[in-house]
């Protein structure tokens, strides 16, 4: 354990108080208990849900961001599973002390920290964790997906899209999904053998005609998709709501969500490593300048993208 902390304050994007928005300001650099890390930010994976998914009690300023990459600098003195220098890439929702939008971030030994893989840089490590967990722990959802079956992806062209697309393809089952039109050549690219127009309100009849009776399961990924993509499954599928839709079934179709509690660090290890050996095709749409971060928060908020947005500090 290292005595000497980097730094005593630090640039970060901050809610300054509960009736203000987003700002860049300087704070102190947090201070690590005896269970926890303090990382280095280098990269930033941008979510629309950044601004706002905070831990119930806060002190103000309070950085956002729950997902980045970086090297450890400091490990508390009850952290044997990790030590200074290690490159890592994480998740770090709900942490009372802040998020990973500034210099430094404090995070829990036990939270969902991977090693990066040599091949990787930090912009591609940090635009994994969330997507790449959230994916995984759809795919725990999926098992009675029988071989051979189908699945159909709503909002399919964004970061966690891309994945369940490819992994999705790599169990042999047959995937359509959704997205805007300048989107579906992407989405071809992924495996996709079926890409509807989510704006055009007839697409739930291409997908039930390009797999009559309806396919196995939907993952239902954007806020209010759920219920459209029960229309496509089939009687007794099941329909996985990321986005947590709140849908009465109908017809025996199971909706259920991600289970978070599931620990999936292990696959994500793995996974990371197959981005890295080319084995899955990671898309980062824009990497922003750090300084730029409230230009990268618009832009996912409009909820059109193309893979990942990234925030850079190197």
């Amino acid at each position: 354990m290292s005595n000497t902390q980097p730094a005593t304050s630090m640039k970060a994007f901050v809610i300054p108080s509960p009736d203000q928005g987003v700002e860049l300001a300087r704070v102190p650099v947090p201070g690590i208990g005896t269970d926890e890390l303090l990382v280095r930010i280098h990269a930033v994976g941008v979510g629309i849900h950044d601004s706002y998914f905070l831990p119930p009690e806060i002190s103000y300023p309070f950085p956002i961001g729950i997902e980045a990459a970086g090297v450890i600098e400091e490990v508390g003195a009850d952290v044997t599973s990790w030590h200074p220098g290690a490159r890592v890439a994480f998740v770090s929702s709900m942490q009372a002390k802040g998020g990973t939008w500034a210099e430094y971030a404090v995070v829990r030994a036990d939270a969902m920290i991977v090693p990066i893989p040599e091949a990787l840089s930090f912009e591609q490590a940090a635009a994994v964790p969330v997507a790449g967990n959230t994916a995984l722990k759809v795919f725990r959802v999926l098992a009675s997906v029988p071989e051979g079956g189908s699945v159909f992806v709503a909002g399919a062209s964004g970061a966690i899209g891309t994945f369940v697309i490819q992994l999705a393809r790599a169990r042999g089952w047959q995937v359509a999904g959704s997205a805007s039109r300048r989107n579906h050549d992407y989405l071809t690219s992924l495996g996709a053998a079926k890409v509807v127009d989510y704006h055009d309100a007839s697409w739930p009849e291409e997908i039930l005609e390009w797999s009559p009776g309806g396919v196995d399961a939907a993952v239902a990924i954007q806020p209010n998709t759920t219920a459209d993509s029960m229309r496509v499954v089939k009687d007794g599928g099941t329909v996985v709501t990321v986005s947590g839709d709140q849908v009465a079934p109908t017809r025996g179709v199971r909706i259920e969500m991600p289970p978070h509690t599931v620990d999936v660090r292990e696959e994500l290890s793995a996974f990371m490593q197959q981005i890295a050996d080319e084995e899955v095709h990671l898309t980062i749409e824009h990497v922003f300048a750090f300084d730029d971060a409230l230009q990268a928060l618009a832009k996912v908020q409009t909820r059109s993208a193309r893979g990942k947005t990234v925030l850079s500090l190197s």
